[in-house]
């Protein structure tokens, strides 16, 4: 688990570990959606299916049918 702290102008850093969990490089983009009881979910919106296709993290490509699985 990981903590951040909100400025005082609504900014925060994502720690390392996360920044590095989600392959997250400056100029990605970060969705963020509130659920009704509170809950925030992140997701990151810095990838076209392309790029997820053609480029993976790691650099181990997977064909587009194991994909669809």
């Amino acid at each position: 688990m990981a903590f951040t702290t909100v400025t005082s102008k609504g900014q925060t850093t994502l720690p390392k570990d996360v920044r590095a969990a989600a392959n997250l490089k400056p100029g990605d983009r970060i969705h963020f959606t509130v659920l009704e009881d509170g809950t925030i979910i992140v997701r990151v919106k810095n990838r076209s299916v392309r790029d997820i296709a053609f480029k993976p993290p790691g650099g181990k490509r997977v064909p587009i049918a194991q994909m669809t699985r």
